[in-house]
């Protein structure tokens, strides 16, 4: 382990491989590029503070990079226990940022990480998960008058800001990052499809065609995963609480049916629900030999993993992010990545050319609290549907294509209510 006087990271020699790898990302972010190609000139983040807890990935460092070269100064830690690349920490942290993050942390270090950001008083906070601004609100309150607003990445972290707001709990404002078309439309759809199923081949190396792939939850990570598990060969096989989920699943050509009916003929079961125990005792009883198990969502609770060591005979870490667990009968159940990230954890996360329009709005979004963020009420705020107007335009601009506008005519006809039949 590597501690300087800002930063705690698993390795330094490993900052060569971290900086090829941010190097690489860079090539495919073009809008953030473009974003700090502009930003570097105006400086609007000029002596503010940032404090991010967001997944230490190559692409997150594209927007470190981009926040300081808009002038901010950052502290930084890992979100996820298991989804740090110890290579880019180490880069991030020869290059000056206070970071503190490595693969592997436990608990109480995970929470050490974050408190170690906040101790040079953050204006800002950028989160995924939104376990920073928690730990803000129910441990530091003292720091929250100076908070100008925050940043969510996710689902889950929006969802319970959002239940603070309503409360009048919410101590500065945080705009939903995650809700932005240019966002959920994207990197959960696509972004969650594309590296789950890349976590689950690098952790296991099966073949997917012919699989009962079963995910639990048809949200945007679910619709994408269905997408991408059909162009597998995958039977896929939709479990929901939500009978609008359900109904769409049905009409996206699922198999929709309670997790009790699926446990028992899925072959890999993947969790996106964000809510606690979808997969427990009776649906592992109900499993197969061999049947895959593993999760998508942001926190680890989604499969309830106790239940699971109290059912098994023996286990085993039979290959890196999979453990097999023997159960008293004699079959096996394999779990990936703990039950944390299998996208994060057992692969590198979301591919760079879908996070390069996550990470703008971020950018964007910092940009505008540090102009309105004192004007905000203390609650959740929407991305301006402006803002995911210019960033799919500047995107569709970078991959060379084009796409027609209306004339004015067509604009007049648009909003002439007083036109008829």
């Amino acid at each position: 382990m590597y501690s300087g006087s800002n930063c705690r990271v698993k390795d330094l020699g490993l900052a060569p491989e971290g900086r090829m790898k941010i190097e690489w990302a860079e090539a495919h972010m073009p809008v953030m590029m473009a974003l700090r190609e502009e930003y570097s000139r105006t400086r609007p983040l000029e002596g503010l503070k940032i404090a991010g807890c967001l997944h230490v990935t190559k692409e997150t460092a594209v927007l470190m990079r981009t926040l300081r070269a808009a002038g901010a100064e950052l502290s930084w830690s890992g979100c996820n226990p298991l989804s740090t690349q110890d290579e880019i920490a180490a880069a991030l942290a020869d290059e000056g940022f206070s970071i503190y993050a490595w693969r592997g942390l436990t608990v109480d270090e995970f929470y050490w990480c974050i408190e170690k950001t906040l101790e040079f008083g953050p204006d800002l906070s950028l989160d995924d998960g939104a376990d920073l601004i928690f730990t803000l609100h129910n441990k530091h309150p003292e720091y929250c008058p100076k908070m100008i607003g925050g940043t969510e990445e996710t689902t889950t972290g929006v969802h319970r800001l959002r239940a603070m707001g309503r409360a009048g709990k919410l101590l500065y404002p945080v705009i939903a990052v995650n809700d932005a078309q240019t966002k959920w439309d994207f990197d959960n759809v696509y972004g969650t499809g594309q590296s789950s199923i890349d976590g689950i081949l690098r952790a296991t190396s099966v073949l997917l065609a012919g699989k009962v792939f079963v995910i639990a939850g048809y949200g945007h990570c679910g619709k994408g995963l269905a997408m991408r598990a059909k162009g597998q060969g995958c039977q896929v096989v939709v479990t929901e609480v939500d009978p609008l989920q359900g109904l769409r699943a049905t009409l996206d050509g699922c198999r929709v049916m309670p997790m009790d009916e699926a446990a028992s003929i899925g072959d890999i079961f993947i969790t996106a629900t964000g809510m606690k125990d979808v997969v427990r005792t009776r649906h592992f009883e109900s499993m197969k030999d061999g049947a895959i198990v593993c999760n998508t969502g942001h926190y680890d609770c989604e499969i309830n993993i106790e239940e699971l060591e109290a059912l098994k005979a023996s286990s085993r870490e039979i290959r890196p992010n999979t453990d097999e667990y023997l159960m008293k009968d004699g079959r096996r159940i394999y779990l990936l990545a703990r039950g944390r990230l299998v996208n994060l954890a057992a692969a590198e996360g979301h591919p760079s050319e879908v996070m390069d329009m996550s990470f703008a709005n971020q950018f964007l979004s910092m940009v505008r609290l540090a102009r309105e963020g004192r004007s905000l009420s203390r609650d959740v705020h929407d991305i301006p549907c402006q803002q995911d107007q210019d960033i799919a335009s500047l995107k569709l601009k970078t991959m060379g294509i084009s796409i027609d506008a209306l004339t004015p005519e067509q604009i007049r006809y648009r909003d002439d209510f007083s036109a008829g039949t």
